[in-house]
Formats: C-alpha cells, structure tokens, sequence
C-alpha cells in the first residue's frame, strides 16, 4: 500500500519548519538586505524572493530582526567559526583577520552591522541580538583567549572581556563607518594588546 504524503504546498502547523522553504526565506533575507538596506527590507518582499506565503513566515518568525539573526546565526557559524583548538597569538590573529574580512566582504557580515546599528534605536533588538548572537560568541571568543592565557602564548594588559572590547571594537567601528580595516590594523591590535612586551 503506498505511503501517503502530505502535499508540498500544504501550510505546516506549530513549530515545524519545512527546511527548504526555512533555508529560501533565510537566503532572501540576506540578499534582499545587501540589495536595499535594513529599512528597504520587509516580509513582504522576503516571501515573495523565497516563494513562500507571508502568513508562513509570520508562524515562523515574530520579525525580519529574528530571520536575520538566524540568518547571521547559520552564516557566522559557516564562515566565522571560533577557534576551538589553539592556543596561540596566531590563533586570535587568524580570527581577527577573517572577523575583518566577515565585516567588510561577507553578506553575513552586513546583516551584523545592521543589527548593531538597529540595536542602538530598538531594545527589543538589542536584547535578541546579544542573547542569541553576541552573547555566545563572546564566551566562546574568551574561551579562545583564556586557552592561549593559561598556555603562556598571551599576556594580555587588560581582563578578558575588556581585551575583547578593545580587540573587536576597532574593526566594527571601521566597518560601521565604511572603511577598510588594513591588515596592519590587526597586527598592531594583537602586538599591543596581547603579545608581553620585551624587557
């Protein structure tokens, strides 16, 4: 006896997620954000871009902010991994570099900056995007750090989440402003605060 299917186009109820239709509606919002821009971006035009009905997305997702961070969420881990093996200045070096290239080459990065940019205006953002997306990065990022402390590799002049801070926050603010982030710019970061100075 044959098995029975549920057709395609069916709206599935509850939390269930068909996982094309899910990865269509994330890979629109990241295109449509690069073509027009975080205010350019609507629900609208997502379903349309991913073939998929608007009510749909609206069981999924409560807003464009919660596509996009699953959005960044699924990239970041594809593109950006924290080290988790290493422990070594080249380690955090390496991470800097492709961080830097993240922010000014990558779709995902975009959708980064936009977050943050949108975070300054809106809580509920602000709230989402630290405990999904900044949150655990960071603890991975200072367990990346700490490793490299208890190896000896690094010496860092400041806490761990204050060294991160001063780290990170250079190469988001460059990107934010739409400048370019010189690989010298990493180099002078990890030298100065990471790396023991010669007595």
């Amino acid at each position: 006896m044959p098995a029975t299917s549920t057709p395609p186009n069916r709206p599935r109820s509850g939390p269930r997620r068909d996982e094309a239709a899910r990865l269509a509606v994330l890979h629109a919002a990241d295109d449509l954000l690069v073509e027009h821009g975080f205010g350019g971006l609507t629900v609208e035009a997502i379903a349309r871009r991913a073939g998929v009905a608007k009510q749909t997305i609206y069981r999924w997702w409560p807003s464009k902010v919660e596509i996009l961070l699953d959005t960044l969420i699924a990239d970041s881990e594809k593109t950006l991994p924290v080290p988790e093996s290493g422990a070594t200045a080249d380690t955090v070096r390496g991470y800097l570099r492709a961080f830097a290239r993240f922010l000014t080459r990558d779709p995902a990065g975009q959708v980064l900056l936009a977050l943050i940019a949108h975070a300054q205006h809106h809580p509920d953002t602000a709230a989402s995007l630290h405990e999904r997306y900044l949150g655990p990065r960071r603890a991975r990022e200072r367990e990346m750090l700490a490793r490299a402390v208890e190896s000896g590799e690094i010496a860092p002049r400041l806490d761990l989440d204050a060294v991160l801070d001063a780290l990170l926050g250079p190469l988001v603010y460059r990107a934010l402003t739409g400048s370019s982030i010189p690989r010298a710019l990493v180099d002078t970061l990890v030298e100065d605060l990471l790396l023991p100075r010669a007595t």
